[in-house]
């Protein structure tokens, strides 16, 4: 099977490439555990300057990678660029990370009669899935301390980014990177499974959806040898309390919901208004402020919102749209593709506030990838927490307005790895961990931590010669 991608910008093909096979997977593995023996025997000092060299690379070919990055997954040119811009700074954030949490080191002085020495091991062979939605920054993300930390690297892409995944292996080796370290396979979800299956693998890193993540999980029972890192998805909240202006509620809000065409991870896709005499004009002011987005394509330079992946992904909406609707929902702003491309849905808003307990319950435990948006009132706080709290979900979570004790209640009840106050839910900050609890990940957060799952401590007590004392002596 062949894979292809299309320009949103041109409409023409800007990569075709047949799926790697199943001889070809275990070919790949098997070089990648011998090169990755290899590598993690080089200073620690020569993998730094290798990543170093990566980001060089990288930024002296930002808009290269950024208008490819555009071209083939639909981002606007902005977003494309922030992107590439983080893409950039995870390198010395990845490196600053390894030097404060994985650093060989000794932690008694060397005077003393034992040495009490904690290092590190590589796991191994670290096979990458990456998404879609960030086919550089997230990805690269797992990759970079994967590398620092001495392993080896297999990445597959996205099916739907292949061309980004393409440039990023062309940058890793022309950055003097040794090329069976990282490797590549292309291909869809039956590519992965082969290669989680290979023996050589040491570890799977997720960026996707819980059901994704969920079918790894099974697939490694009875492995637990291979780490799992699952970086999943979200059903995020956002409480509006009732000190905050309409138009700083419309700005905070749309953004949280419909940045990325709302394909972040992070994105709300719950709104939740304490219901009191500003209410209405939050609400009001939300629905203005959204339908005057100007939604387009990366050739667009006046679009805010830019299309979904593809045809398909606007169709799914569309059903979850319905279903919200069948559910009780009421829309304040309806579903609308705009003519001039099949992916390119206008950002749309739905009502729950009157809908069943039950309805909200099921509203708590969908996922969905795009502009959409779930309004609801609840009469007080307290009860603005539990509806946020009311998912399976934990990824991110939002509070505008309230006091300091307010978020603190917040940020101890809705259950989420990422939370913020008087800002959107989608800011996260390099220097800090970044997952998601309960189903949206599986303890093992990235970001500055993502050091953490890329190997093992060995602890050892240290003498400098065979001791006299008989350790027998504690029994008699």
């Amino acid at each position: 099977m062949n894979l292809q991608s299309v320009s949103f910008i041109s409409g023409e093909p800007i990569f075709d490439k047949k799926a790697t096979n199943k001889q070809e997977i275990g070919e790949i593995l098997e070089k990648a555990k011998v090169a990755g023996q290899i590598w993690a025997n080089v200073s620690v000092a020569d993998r730094i300057e290798c990543v170093r060299q990566f980001g060089a690379f990288v930024s002296a070919h930002r808009d290269q990678i950024s208008k490819l990055i555009s071209s083939e997954v639909g981002k606007l040119p902005w977003d494309a660029d922030g992107e590439v811009s983080a893409s950039i700074a995870k390198v010395e954030l990845s490196i600053a990370a390894m030097e404060t949490r994985r650093r060989d080191r000794i932690l008694q002085p060397s005077n003393g009669p034992v040495q009490r020495q904690v290092r590190y091991r590589p796991i191994g062979v670290g096979l990458v899935l990456g998404p879609f939605n960030f086919p550089l920054h997230l990805p690269g993300g797992q990759i970079i301390p994967l590398l620092l930390a001495g392993n080896a690297v297999v990445f597959k892409p996205s099916e739907k980014a292949t061309a980004v995944g393409q440039w990023m292996m062309d940058a890793w080796h022309q950055s003097g990177l040794p090329r069976d370290v990282m490797q590549w396979i292309v291909g869809a979800g039956d590519t992965a499974v082969t290669a989680i299956d290979r023996p050589e693998v040491g570890g799977v890193f997720l960026t996707g959806s819980r059901a994704v993540g969920q079918a790894i999980h099974r697939q490694l029972a009875g492995r637990p040898e291979v780490m799992l890192a699952l970086e999943l998805g979200g059903n995020n909240p956002i409480i509006v309390t009732e000190s905050v202006p309409p138009d700083t509620v419309a700005k905070l809000v749309s953004f949280s919901a419909f940045v990325s065409a709302g394909q972040r991870c992070t994105c709300a896709r719950r709104a939740i208004f304490v219901d009191g005499n500003d209410s209405n004009h939050q609400i009001n002011a939300l629905v203005i402020a959204t339908e005057k987005l100007s939604a387009g394509l990366p050739g667009d330079n006046r679009a805010e919102v830019g299309p979904l992946i593809d045809a398909t992904a606007a169709k799914r909406l569309k059903q979850t749209y319905d279903e919200l609707l069948h559910l009780g929902c009421k829309p304040l702003l309806p579903f609308a593709v705009d003519p001039r491309h099949p992916a390119l849905v206008r950002p749309s808003i739905l009502d729950a506030t009157d809908i069943s307990p039950d309805g909200l319950a099921a509203i708590g435990a969908m996922e969905w990838f795009g502009p959409l948006l779930v309004v609801q009132r609840v009469k007080n706080f307290e009860a603005a927490i539990h509806a946020a709290a009311r998912t399976p979900y934990g990824l991110a979570a939002s509070l505008l307005g309230g006091s300091k004790a307010m978020f603190d209640q917040f940020a101890a009840g809705v259950g989420a790895g990422v939370v913020n106050w008087n800002g959107p839910t989608t800011g996260a900050a390099g220097a800090l961990p970044f997952g998601g609890l309960d189903a949206s990940g599986n303890h093992r957060p990235a970001g500055y931590y993502a050091i953490d799952f890329c190997s093992d401590p060995v602890s050892s007590l240290l003498r400098d010669e065979p001791s006299t004392d008989d350790p027998w002596s504690i029994v008699s």
